[in-house]
């Protein structure tokens, strides 16, 4: 029997994939089950299993875009498995003769014409870098002399050397639609940052204190993305506009927060959602930032859990990044970005000492956020992370990390 495979629907609103990457070849036997391909939807990279065992043939070719419900491959599911031991046999190959050796060609003569220089003026241009053949001789039959030598200066349009290669490649859908979506979010809204510092004594204080004993009884480990986010969801409940988006006319407010997280995987930037985040603890917000993060990694993230979210959490310090202006992820209407910890001199208590600082961003659209909004979150965020003992913690560190 010949079985039909088809685009199954990654997604309610998705119409259409692209064949990322054939992992069998025309004619391989697959097994039921077997991941045959990779396919990038607007939203996630997917793996297309095997829904029969039997012998593939292949229907579509690597960056086709085809329709969801489309026939992508056959399966005969009566073909029998190949035996090993005869795929593995020999050929013997008739040894083709061997073919005559092309003569060489004469060399060409060199002349004054083609570039030929005095000693002393070959000696000047090694000295710059310069080839001679670019060089236009003033002597005699056109022999490049050492004060044409000495003229000389690069050409700004010639290759000294150096690689020039260039290579095209066709964008992933996921890709393309990242652009698109950054570009509208860019057009749409009435984009704005404002920025603020935090001094992460506190908290370093704190992962100092309890990370080994945090990670020896849940097997994980206590980063900063806790603390963050359980200040952002924090924040939010204060200025519930940051929670909220526009829809034409209307404004949508949440009373929940599901916080999307940038993370990086193998097709490119990932924001998968933790759902109702202000219920989390710390070991369930670093539970749950793992999972999704590995699930990105191996390709595994569905569109479900990419979908929705009401507020973003950016870090760039993972990759050096000291200060940025974040996008943000519409309909969202409020994107933080975190940056690196650097030790920097800030003023305590009438004096000048040392601390790790880390400078933050908030992205807001301001059609829906006012500055009274969008800073007072922001400084909220602020107080939560300078003083996480008391207005996280609740006063017991031990209570709150669940030790």
């Amino acid at each position: 029997m010949i079985l039909e495979m088809k685009v199954p629907s990654p997604g309610e609103s998705i119409k259409e994939v692209e064949i990322a990457t054939w992992l069998v070849k025309d004619g391989d036997y697959v097994e039921k089950d077997q991941a045959i391909a990779e396919v990038d939807s607007d939203k996630a990279t997917l793996e297309l299993p095997a829904e029969m065992s039997g012998i593939i043939t292949l229907k579509a070719e690597e960056g086709d875009t085809v329709a969801v419900g489309a026939v992508v491959c056959l399966i005969d599911t009566d073909a029998a498995k190949p035996d090993a031991s005869t795929s593995s046999a020999t050929v013997k190959v008739e040894e083709a003769p061997k073919a005559e050796a092309p003569k060489a060609a004469p060399a060409a003569e060199t002349t004054y014409a083609t570039g030929s220089a005095s000693p002393a003026a070959k000696k000047i241009l090694a000295e710059k870098n310069i080839d001679p053949a670019t060089v236009s001789g003033t002597g005699k039959a056109g022999r490049i002399t050492t004060e044409d030598a000495a003229n000389a200066v690069p050409s700004m349009g010639t290759p000294t050397g150096g690689s020039r290669g260039s290579e095209r490649s066709k964008l992933s859908m996921l890709r393309r639609k990242v652009a698109e979506r950054l570009v509208a979010a860019k057009n749409e809204t009435a984009m704005l940052t404002t920025f603020n510092e935090v001094d992460m004594t506190e908290i370093y204080k704190l992962r100092d204190q309890y990370k080994e004993e945090f990670k020896a009884k849940h097997q994980m480990g206590l980063g900063f993305m806790s603390f963050f986010t359980k200040a952002v969801t924090r924040a939010l409940q204060l200025y519930p506009d940051v929670n909220s988006m526009i829809d034409g006319q209307e404004k949508i407010s949440y009373d929940f927060c599901d916080i999307s997280v940038a993370v990086s995987g193998p097709k490119g930037l990932m924001v998968p959602v933790m759902r109702n985040a202000e219920l989390l603890s710390f070991r369930g917000v670093e539970a749950e930032i793992k999972r999704l993060a590995l699930r990105a990694r191996d390709g595994q993230i569905t569109v479900d859990e990419m979908t929705g979210g009401t507020f973003t959490i950016s870090n760039g310090g993972v990759f050096g990044s000291m200060l940025s202006t974040p996008i943000i992820n519409p309909p969202q209407s409020g994107i933080l970005g975190m940056h690196n910890v650097v030790d920097r001199a800030i003023v305590k208590n009438g004096q000048i000492v040392i601390a790790p600082v880390m400078f933050v961003a908030l992205s807001y659209d301001h059609r829906i956020i006012d500055g009274r909004e969008s800073v007072g979150f922001l400084v909220a965020v602020k107080e939560a992370l300078e003083n996480p003992t008391e207005i996280l913690m609740g006063g017991n560190p031990r209570k709150a990390l669940e030790l």
